[in-house]
């Protein structure tokens, strides 16, 4: 009986709180919309040659850059991370497939990777997702604009999850490690 009660009291949550929605291709790009197989330039160089290359590649990504920027368009390039399914990455990485190190990245114990909930909406139906800080790319704002309308509906990511997203997002990039901690009083 117990166990019921927890799976209605989740689906009610999910319901009261929704992970996600889907807007239009046709609407603007907001902080919190995924892109299915994004291109992706990634730079390279060639120092003897003093030549930057850059090879070409697809993500799954997730834009990171503010909502306000993108409205009123004061960006020329918007942030996006790459993202993948929790099987995914566990099969990549096996760190992730014990259940101790989902907790630690469930509770944001790992901050160079965010973890989103799975999804239901049809069509869109996915398990949980690993956001990865460590790699975040520059796509041009009208390339990405473009790029985002050719998709028949896109996945946008509701509030309060943006707000947790940027919140660990920004914790990752202001981290500061010192040379001498203060000791541990146990």
């Amino acid at each position: 009986m117990n166990g019921v009660n927890n799976t209605v009291s989740k689906q009610k949550n999910s319901v009261n709180y929704p992970w996600y929605s889907l807007v239009s291709s046709k609407d603007g790009l907001s902080q919190g919309d995924f892109i299915f197989n994004s291109p992706i330039l990634e730079p390279n160089y060639d120092l003897d040659e003093k030549k930057i290359l850059a090879d070409y590649s697809e993500y799954n990504v997730i834009i990171m850059s503010q909502s306000c920027d993108l409205i009123n368009k004061k960006l020329n390039n918007v942030l996006v991370c790459p993202y993948w399914q929790l099987e995914e990455i566990e099969e990549q990485y096996p760190w992730f497939k014990s259940n101790k190190n989902k907790e630690k990245l469930r509770r944001g114990d790992q901050p160079n990777y965010h973890l989103l909930n799975e999804c239901h909406l049809e069509e869109y139906e996915f398990s949980h997702i690993v956001v990865d800080f460590r790699d975040v790319y520059s796509v041009p704002f009208s390339y990405a604009t473009e790029y985002s309308q050719s998709q028949k509906k896109r996945l946008r990511l509701l509030s309060p999850y943006i707000e947790h997203l940027a919140q660990a997002f920004a914790r990752f990039f202001m981290r500061v490690g010192l040379p001498i901690d203060i000791d541990p009083f146990v």
